[in-house]
């Protein structure tokens, strides 16, 4: 049966690439909500889930000749979307989509799967029109809890603080540029509560101290985490999502840090750090970091 439904996603996949009239798409999206009208991280979600549940409706979210992709082991287009269903494993995906954001044009989500293995992501969807027309993510295998026994992706969940938006989004820029990317660990404590933060890291405990005793750990151990770029920060309300790009152990790495903003100061945070393939080994030309700012 889920054989089935992966065989009819293909089916519809195929047929929307050989659409070329963008109007027929829209018109099925209207007729789709006009029950009830979908935001677009709800739409997002409802596609993250249908790699479960074998919806083949969401397909329709996805503009069926401008959809770029940035996942670099995936080629571009509905194409590709549709070469990776085909390879799917004989019970299919799981996705369990636990946070989900909008900001302007784009969604992001935090997601916990199993495709080709467990693992946690993240993913961005950009809109134009109501359609996705570009995605990008960050993959890493699922690890055991922290120090502090916390998951991946468990903690708080809750959305407050939409007036903020802006001013959380500031807050974490700002730390990533100035501490991770610039190295002014002297001033990390301004965008803290004292030792009161949450980490989701797996390797890393609670609070600034556990912060402190891992970095010193990678030293002694002679691994380097180097924060060379901000590619682009994403938020709504206190949850906001930053995009970086450096070194991690001497290779070639894509940061996706989230983190929740309380009272002006980070609180928790969670992240996935991807080793990014060769360029030999791209299905795409498109780039991990080429984002519309």
């Amino acid at each position: 049966m889920r054989q089935l439904i992966i065989t009819t996603m293909i089916t519809l996949l195929v047929a929307s690439c050989g659409n070329t009239k963008k109007e027929p798409q829209t018109k099925n999206i209207e007729k789709m909500e006009s029950k009830t009208v979908l935001s677009n991280k709800e739409k997002s979600t409802a596609l993250l889930t249908s790699l479960e549940t074998g919806d083949q409706s969401t397909i329709a979210y996805i503009n069926p000749t401008g959809y770029k992709q940035h996942n670099l082991g995936v080629a571009d287009g509905l194409e590709g979307f549709g070469a990776v269903l085909q390879n799917a494993p004989e019970d299919g995906f799981k996705a369990n989509v636990v946070r989900s954001f909008q900001d302007g044009n784009y969604t992001f989500h935090h997601t916990i799967y199993d495709f080709f293995g467990p693992k946690i992501g993240f993913d961005i969807f950009r809109y134009e029109n109501g359609l996705i027309v570009e995605h990008w993510d960050n993959l890493s295998e699922v690890a055991t809890v922290n120090p502090s026994n916390r998951s991946q992706t468990d903690g708080n969940t809750t959305l407050s603080d939409l007036d903020k938006t802006e001013a959380n989004k500031k807050l974490v820029k700002d730390f990533i540029n100035t501490v991770l990317v610039n190295g002014s660990f002297e001033k990390m404590e301004n965008y803290f509560d004292g030792n009161n933060y949450i980490q989701h890291n797996s390797m890393i405990g609670d609070g600034l101290s556990g912060l402190g005793k891992a970095l010193e750990e990678m030293a002694k151990n002679g691994i380097t985490m180097i924060y060379e770029k901000n590619h682009i920060v994403l938020g709504e309300g206190n949850f906001v999502l930053a995009v970086s790009e450096g070194q991690f152990a001497g290779k070639h790495t894509s940061f996706y840090d989230l983190f929740r903003v309380e009272n002006g100061k980070i609180a928790e945070h969670w992240d996935v750090i991807e080793t990014i393939a060769p360029e030999s080994e791209h299905k795409n030309s498109n780039g991990k970091f080429n984002f519309l700012n």
